[in-house]
């Protein structure tokens, strides 16, 4: 089985050390010969190029491998909860041929059925949508053909080329070498013997005229792509010598050799036509995908400029299973960026990855389009309803905005349904007034439409039936009902059904009682849909829980619209009095004035440089991801809910300050999960680099932790060993994770290799976006120098 890209490569997380400087060539290889100049364009400069995987098969399709491939785990069975390798679910309302599946009938009642790539109807069926919504080019994935996937893999490759031709697209062929073991020459064989006789058709990409193939994965510093760089060097001028216009899917850090770049490999990496730097992992919010801008992006294009190489960046709609996208602000903050940085093309990844949750196919909207005991995220995961065929519609403005038709805008113009204006489907509930039959000590009901998950409403115990009402404030027609329990707690049901009332005495049933599961896997939320109806108060009837003897709820969610009167055009008042109430070196926190709307304000737009930087609901925000000692300017417009937006507010001006000069964790209390001797985790912030931390040996994962006091915002860790003339060099495997509470960690940087060699004083630093955390942690996997994590000095830096 291929393993996906992301099982390899998620291994670096954003704002790495970027030490090393571009440039830098190892000996030993041939310079590459840079193009004149950038190239014009042709059908991957100045397009918009996708990657399809095309790799999903069912059993009973005809395809060779004849099984459940890539749907499941164990191929020979259907997929279901415990045999699924999914985290997304296709909207599947437009397949002609589907599969049934293991998992229970979709929310809707409909059975849980899949498509197969095999069938010639997927395919033509995708690049249908690719036609409509301006993809202009498909990168087909095309692994290691010499093994059991082999046959598929071919018919996927006459499958595409057939689709293309149909629907006016092109394609070209993307090698992935992960886990190709005999990689140099079958390569070679692949194409000479099959693959390149698809250069023929009227579909095929070229680019400066010639035929475009692209290798992915030369110079990746993990295990699935050993290769060196003399052989990669040797295959990449091969193809070109073949008369190819050869792109590389490259490390995020190709330019410098670091992190998830192998050293060495920059002549490899300048020998292509067309450099392609990973993104996905990287990071997974607009703050980060800055950050990489400014760090990454910019030094990438300038250094492409220079050589004269094409640079086509990869663009993500974000991962939806972990909740990345922000309702489309993600992908198109990463789509504006690329732009603006002057990419050559965009490489966006991926169409159709269900997989890993980044496609932008037709995906299911909410839970109705999803199988009832699958615990899949949906579009609708944030509480904005979005269409099915939202992030193609995206694609297709943001391909646009490449070429030219569209004006350059930080503002996503697309909307999550056609023709709404945003928000076209909101939380009435928010903020609105709640009461109930009855409260236990302060767990009020307004803790139930507060936005904080954490807050809950509790009845008094063991007095059922209780029930919980919101007032709306004004009648609205409504369709969904979203509740929550604090994230952390247990499973458990509650029995409970959903009423509507127009005048808060009156009220009829729109959910009949059933038992609702609050699953924390599923982040403790359910989601109710029912026919749409008009509604002024919402009440939660509740007769049961299994897990606590009284009805709880930390968030009760009503969604719907609010009609604005037709040919509304009276934009809000302006926001009064934008003031800046407090910065630290790379935030700013403002405030203002509520503006005032014929109809009603729906929200305000942060600007940065007259640039839409956010959003918000209420009358303040802080904006974070900046640089210290650094000037901004501020300016805050208003918009209502036919999309009219305000004049700009005053404008606020802001120095942040300078980032602190010391090491923050410096004699702070530290723990870890074990230590050998005298080698306590104390070592660790003593200034002492003589003496060191040493886990127990043998019993891989270890941890050890710092306890910077208070929530603090850091970008930099700095770690050390013994002095070099004490210790050898050796490279140890870890992560760093932050929590603010030393219970409840999140990931800050994905796990990696990092080495610490006396040539560099056992030292090494590891930069990411800054982040707000009291208690840093470091989760050790791996050392090739002893069998136990080793830490001489944990330093943490603001900057």
């Amino acid at each position: 089985m291929a393993v996906s890209r992301r099982r390899f490569v998620t291994s670096v997380a954003s704002g790495s050390a970027l030490a090393a400087t571009g440039g830098a060539v190892a000996g030993g290889l041939t310079a590459a010969s840079p193009a004149a100049a950038a190239s014009p364009p042709g059908d991957v400069v100045g397009k918009i190029s996708v990657g399809y995987q095309g790799w999903f098969a069912c059993t009973g399709d005809g395809a060779p491998i004849n099984g459940w491939w890539h749907w499941s785990n164990n191929w020979g069975q259907p997929p279901s909860p415990s045999n699924n390798a999914i985290v997304s679910w296709p909207d599947m309302r437009d397949y002609p041929a589907q599969y049934q599946t293991a998992y229970a009938n979709l929310g809707s009642g409909q059975p849980a059925k899949l498509f197969s790539s095999y069938d010639q109807s997927t395919v033509n069926l995708h690049f249908q949508w690719m036609q409509q919504h301006g993809c202009d080019t498909a990168a087909l994935q095309r692994f290691n053909p010499f093994g059991g996937e082999g046959p598929t893999r071919d018919a996927m490759a006459a499958k595409v080329r057939t689709a293309a031709e149909a629907y006016g697209r092109k394609f070209y062929l993307m090698y992935d070498v992960t886990n190709w073991t005999n990689m140099q020459s079958e390569l070679k064989t692949d194409w000479t013997t099959k693959m390149s006789a698809y250069t023929s058709s009227s579909a095929y990409a070229r680019q400066n005229g010639k035929p475009v193939v692209c290798i992915w994965g030369f110079g990746f510093n993990d295990p699935g792509r050993p290769f060196t760089p003399d052989v990669c060097l040797e295959v990449v001028n091969w193809f070109k010598a073949q008369g190819c216009y050869v792109i590389g899917g490259v490390p995020t850090y190709w330019r410098q050799g670091i992190n998830d770049s192998r050293a060495g490999f920059f002549n490899v990496y300048t020998a292509f036509n067309m450099i392609s730097p990973w993104m996905v992992g990287r990071t997974g919010d607009v703050a980060g995908l800055d950050w990489f801008y400014n760090n990454v992006n910019v030094p990438d294009q300038a250094e492409c400029n220079n050589r004269g190489i094409d640079y086509q960046p990869c663009v993500m709609p974000g991962d939806l299973s972990s909740h990345h996208r922000f309702h489309g602000d993600f992908y198109w903050r990463h789509l504006y960026n690329m732009i603006r940085v002057g990419a050559q093309g965009l490489y966006v990844s991926m169409f159709d990855e269900y997989n890993e949750g980044n496609q932008i196919a037709k995906t299911a909207e909410n839970a109705s389009q999803v199988p009832t005991n699958s615990g899949i995220v949906t579009l609708d995961e944030d509480g904005t309803v979005c269409s099915s065929d939202y992030y193609l519609r995206i694609t297709a403005d943001g391909g646009r905005m490449l070429k030219g038709q569209l004006a350059l805008t930080a503002v996503r113009p697309t909307q999550p349904v056609v023709g709404g204006q945003p928000p076209v489907d909101t939380n009435l509930a928010l903020n609105k007034p709640a009461t109930a039959s009855s409260t236990n000590a302060n767990f009020v009901p307004q803790n139930a439409v507060d936005a904080n998950q954490a807050t809950y409403w509790e009845s008094v115990n063991n007095a059922f039936p209780q029930w919980l009402q919101v007032d709306l404030g004004a009648a609205a027609t409504v369709s969904r009902v979203v509740l929550k329990l604090p994230a952390g707690w247990e499973t458990r049901t509650q029995t409970l059904s959903v009423q509507a009332s127009t005048n808060g005495s009156t009220f009829s049933t729109l959910v009949n009682s059933a038992g609702v599961v609050f699953n924390p896997a599923a982040a403790n939320t359910a989601t109710l849909n029912f026919t749409a109806a008009t509604a002024r108060y919402i009440r939660i009837n509740i007769t049961g829980n299994t897990a606590w003897p009284a009805a709880q709820c930390s968030g009760l969610e009503v969604y719907g619209t609010t009609q604005p009167p037709q040919n509304d055009t009276q934009a809000p008042t302006a926001p009064g009095n934008l003031t800046v109430t407090g910065q630290t070196s790379n935030s700013v926190s403002l405030s203002w004035q509520a503006s005032t709307d014929n109809v009603g304000v729906t929200g305000y737009q942060v600007r940065q440089a007259g640039n839409v930087v956010a959003g918000a609901t209420g009358t303040s925000y802080t904006v974070t991801g900046l640089s210290p000692s650094t000037t901004y300017s501020f300016t805050v417009t208003a918009q209502d809910a036919a999309g009219n937006t305000s004049s700009p507010s005053n404008t606020a001006t802001a120095t942040t300050s300078s980032a602190p000069a010391s090491n923050l964790a410096r004699n702070k209390p530290t723990q870890a999960s074990s230590y050998t001797q005298n080698y306590g985790p104390g070592n660790t912030v003593d200034g002492n680099a003589d003496s060191y931390w040493e886990s127990a040996n043998n019993a891989f994962p270890q941890w050890l932790q710092v306890d910077l006091g208070a929530a603090t915002t850091v970008s930099r860790i700095v770690l050390k060993l013994p002095p070099p003339a004490s210790w050898a060099s050796r490279a140890q495997t870890l992560s760093v994770q932050g929590s603010a509470n030393g219970s409840t960690f999140s990931t800050i940087v994905n796990s990696a290799g990092y080495t610490f060699n006396p040539s560099s004083g056992n030292t090494v630093t590891i930069t990411f976006p800054a982040t707000s955390t009291r208690y840093v942690r470091l989760n050790f996997t791996g050392n090739t120098g002893w069998p136990a994590g080793q830490v001489s000095e944990f330093e943490v830096w603001a900057s």
